[in-house]
Parts: C-alpha cells; sequence; structure tokens
C-alpha cells in the first residue's frame, strides 16, 4: 500500500488492469449485488434535482420505488445507497435496444441536460472508497462479472488507476492523481509492481 495525503491506495489499484467491456457484461454492475451503489450524503440534492429530467426513462417500478422511499435508503451495513427495484436493479438503470443496462442520470448528462454525472462510487467502480477515521482506504473489488473489463485491460496494458483517471480526479483532485502518477514511476522502477502480492 502507498499513503497521498489522507488516502491509503492499495497496491491491486495500481497493478492490476481493467477496461469496463460493457458489450460483455451489459452492465451487470448496476443490476446485481445485495444493495445499491454507495452514495455520498451531499450527492443525494443531486439525485433529487435529477429526477424530474429523468423521471420518463425510469421502469414504472423504479419510479414507484423512489415515490415510496426516495432515491437512497440506509442498507443492513448502515451505507447510504441508491434505491433498487425487486432488491436487484438500481432505480436509475434504463436498458437499450440490445439489453445492455445504462444509467439514465449519466445518458441525461452526456446529453447536456444536467451537470451532475452519476454517484462517485459509480464513476470509481471497479475502487470502492471507504472512510477509517481520519483516513480514506482505496481498494480495488474484485467482481466476477467483470472478467470480461480484466481480459481487456490485460490485453490494452491499461492499470485500474489509468482507466479511473477522470473519476479519481473528481473525488480527491488532479494535484493528487499527480502525485499517485509519480508514486507509480517510483514504485515501477523500484519493480514493485510487477507480482499480484502486496
Amino acid at each position: 500500500m502507498i499513503q497521498i495525503d489522507d488516502v491509503v491506495i492499495s497496491l491491486d489499484v495500481l497493478r492490476e488492469k481493467f477496461i469496463c467491456n460493457l458489450e460483455a457484461c451489459k452492465g451487470a454492475c448496476c443490476v446485481e449485488g445485495d444493495a445499491g451503489a454507495p452514495v455520498e450524503l451531499d450527492e443525494v440534492a443531486k439525485l433529487e434535482e435529477v429526477l424530474p429530467v429523468i423521471w420518463e426513462q425510469l421502469s414504472p417500478e423504479a419510479r414507484a420505488v423512489i415515490d415510496r422511499q426516495g432515491v437512497v435508503y440506509t442498507d443492513e451495513e448502515g451505507d447510504l445507497v441508491t434505491s433498487i427495484v425487486n432488491n436487484k436493479d438500481c432505480v436509475f438503470t434504463g436498458y437499450d435496444e440490445k439489453g445492455c443496462c445504462y444509467c439514465a442520470i449519466e445518458k441525461a448528462f452526456r446529453e447536456g441536460k444536467t451537470d451532475f454525472y452519476k454517484p462517485v462510487s459509480c464513476h470509481l467502480y471497479p475502487i470502492r472508497v471507504e472512510n477509517f477515521g481520519p483516513y480514506k482506504a482505496v481498494n480495488y473489488h474484485r467482481w466476477d462479472i467483470c472478467k470480461a473489463a480484466v481480459l481487456l485491460g490485460k490485453k490494452q496494458g491499461v492499470a485500474v488507476y489509468q482507466f479511473l483517471k477522470e473519476p479519481l480526479i473528481r473525488k480527491f483532485g488532479e494535484a493528487w492523481y499527480a502525485e499517485l502518477e509519480d508514486a507509480v514511476r517510483e514504485l515501477e522502477a523500484r519493480d514493485m509492481l510487477s507480482s499480484s502480492e502486496e
């Protein structure tokens, strides 16, 4: 592990390869799992603000869940997460003609209808950020539904932190990311990123 400011980063984030392969997984991370996506407290207002823009794209089931419990709920572990439909789909999930799911918020952002991209935890996946007192831990989350993303990352030689440059900058800032790149260069020079064991 390495530390930059108050952020501790697992070496897996730096050495493992990853590029999302939506054609292979069909966006399964938006519908699999036992809870919604983690949401930061200041994002709740943003989610509520974007609702009128995306409301018609949401499924009737998703709208009913939002009407009943709102855009977020507290899961069994006490975390604030996006509401889900039938213990599965995120309420903000839509499906295209090929059966691939997409985020209605991200779609609206790309169409210039909102300035909110989507919750930062979604943007950062497969990185998960956890708070430990004054420190944040940045870890790589392995999930079998992302096997195709790992294969594509290996094929193109793109590490997790490189694939997630934009959301990492969104979360921690440009100066932080530049320090991370410097740290990676130093670790590579010392041949400390070549194996999969920390």
